[in-house]
């Protein structure tokens, strides 16, 4: 009996006890140090390294970002920032959009980036989404090496978001094809 009367004494000590230690402390924050490295292992078809061919599937997206670049990058808050655009400017229309393109970048093989390879890389492309970026827009045409133009059949707000991605808009070098040749997917020089 006395054994009883102990439990009922102590548990409810106990129980008070921790809820304090677990309620009553603030939380430690831990600093952050250091580099945090991520690992994705999934297979790839070669196919899915050309970004001119690749399929609407989020697994080649995930590569295509790490291996190349576009005009303008997606970000999940805020107005669209630039990447290898410096800036650009939207008509009154909104048919026309001009890239002023970043100087002194150059491709993995040491080629200079031009307004050549967001022309080749607009024509070239025809994954998943090419059929509506090339209904929509017109043409892109080179106004100087470092500034390039797209023109657009009618008013596409979207443009820059559907353009922003490396699925859609990955900017390689005409050299890459024929560098690479029929092997190009697996030996991309972007």
């Amino acid at each position: 009996m006395q054994q009883a009367q102990v439990y009922r004494t102590v548990s409810p000590l106990c129980l008070v006890l921790a809820v304090a230690l677990v309620t009553g402390m603030p939380s430690a924050q831990a600093k952050p140090a250091g580099e945090l490295n991520i690992a994705l292992h999934f297979t790839m078809s070669p196919a899915w390294f050309d970004p001119g061919e690749t399929p609407g599937i989020i697994t080649p997206f995930l590569m295509l970002y790490a291996l190349h670049d576009a005009l303008v990058k997606l970000i999940p808050e805020g107005p669209i920032p630039p990447s290898l655009a410096e800036s650009w400017t939207v008509s009154e229309d909104g048919r026309l959009y001009e890239f002023t393109l970043r100087k002194g970048v150059t491709f993995h093989n040491g080629e200079p980036f031009t307004a050549d390879d967001v022309k080749y890389s607009f024509q070239r492309y025809r994954g998943t989404g090419a059929k509506e970026l090339h209904t929509r827009a017109q043409e892109a045409e080179i106004v100087t090496p470092h500034q390039v133009r797209f023109r657009l059949r009618e008013p596409w707000p979207d443009f820059l978001t559907f353009y922003a991605t490396p699925a859609d808009s990955a900017l390689m070098s005409p050299g890459s094809q024929a560098e690479g040749g029929k092997e190009m997917p697996c030996n991309v020089i972007s």
